[in-house]
């Protein structure tokens, strides 16, 4: 039994909330935007809390027990041994991809990705002046793989000077494994090519599966390597706006902090660094019932798309709350699908084509990160319509 209670209905519309606020009517239940419907951790309220009585909010200096608290969680939780020097910090990992972007290319070359993908990668890609590269996954049964000779000829491409990936993978769900990191790296290498690893889902893992860092797996991926990292996702604090940049190359590291400035993403506010210390240092079995909660509103809604939506087939989620569900034998386009389901079920999803175009029709994207009863409601809203 859990101390925490995840079952709480917490208000949050009317509180300028993007999830809550941006729904066309109050009676939509949004599944779509990937925030937590839950308070954050106890420990990170009561930090924040102090803070706020201070009652003074100027610049903020980023002291020795923020590095401490990173570098200490990461050894204790992964095995993962961050030296202080390789942490730099910015705004979120949005803004420390287009970082990593600026700084590891030049205009006109290509980024490969592992496609379907998050959407901000297209973007922080094509902003930055470079062209985005996909390498389709493969479905295999309830899951996705890499084909592996279609990376490979990606990454042999002259062009091609950096691999961004997701891990764990967002929309597909995939914890991806040592061994295949490292079979990624080595592909990289062979080519010239540098990895940037978005990990800010590196704590929401499924029972049975366990989060590599990429840098961690052997000291060629470290040296081939620039981590984007975050508690945000994990503990629910995305809007205290702070991200960490791992990059164990002085000379890359030295060009990530000329792009931090030049985007002028460099300054934290005066809630992110006590968040990220009390969620590191203090929150750890928060997670982990987190991660048990939502694990069982997977379960859930495995149980009642088996029972209630069979053309549904919901592929296996090992990280991420964020399931990704083929709609294919519908035999409707996604985002039509998706329009229906906002318009008349009162739900809001995300089509798969926003991950891509191609990769992404026939799916959507589900956010399970709420209490179990809300997720039920818009469960059977949607089983109504069909």
């Amino acid at each position: 039994m859990s101390k925490y209670d995840f079952d709480v209905l917490v208000q949050r519309r009317g509180t300028g909330c993007v999830k809550w606020d941006e729904s066309p009517s109050d009676d939509v239940i949004p599944l779509w935007v990937a925030d937590m419907d839950f308070q954050a951790a106890p420990a990170i309220l009561e930090a924040v809390k102090a803070r706020a009585e201070h009652g003074v909010f100027g610049y903020t200096v980023v002291q020795e027990d923020y590095y401490l608290a990173v570098i200490n969680w990461f050894q204790r939780r992964h095995n993962w041994r961050i030296r202080r020097e390789e942490i730099l910090y910015t705004t979120g990992v949005v803004p420390a991809m287009s970082v990593a972007v600026k700084a590891l290319t030049m205009p006109g070359e290509k980024v490969l990705i592992l496609s379907p993908d998050y959407n901000c990668f297209f973007s922080s890609v094509r902003n930055n002046g470079c062209e985005v590269l996909e390498t389709a996954l493969k479905r295999v049964g309830d899951t996705f793989e890499v084909d592996w000779q279609d990376f490979e000829a990606k990454c042999a491409d002259e062009k091609t000077t950096v691999f961004l990936l997701c891990n764990p993978h967002n929309p597909c769900g995939r914890v991806w494994t040592a061994e295949e990191l490292a079979k990624m790296n080595a592909i990289c290498l062979r080519h010239h090519v540098k990895v940037v690893s978005d990990e800010i889902h590196c704590e929401l893992v499924m029972p049975g599966h366990r989060f590599q860092p990429f840098a961690a797996v052997s000291e060629e991926c470290r040296q081939n390597s620039v981590i984007l990292n975050s508690p945000s996702k994990s503990f629910n604090i995305a809007g205290l706006q702070t991200a960490n940049i791992i990059c164990a190359q002085p000379e890359w590291r030295r060009r990530l902090d000329r792009a931090i400035n030049i985007n002028e993403v460099c300054d934290l506010n005066p809630f992110g660094p006590v968040a990220l210390i009390a969620a590191y240092n203090d929150s750890e079995d928060w997670i982990d019932a987190l991660n048990s909660y939502l694990w069982g509103n997977y379960e859930a809604l495995c149980q009642f798309a088996a029972e209630h939506l069979p053309l549904w087939k919901v592929c296996r989620l090992e990280g991420t709350y964020l399931p990704w569900v083929d709609i294919s034998a519908l035999g409707i386009p996604s985002q039509e699908y998706c329009d229906r389901l906002m318009a008349e079920a009162k739900v809001w999803v995300n089509p798969g084509t926003m991950y891509g175009p191609q990769t992404g029709e026939g799916y959507i994207r589900l956010n399970i990160a709420c209490p179990l009863s809300r997720l039920m409601e818009a469960l059977q809203r949607i089983a109504a319509l069909l």
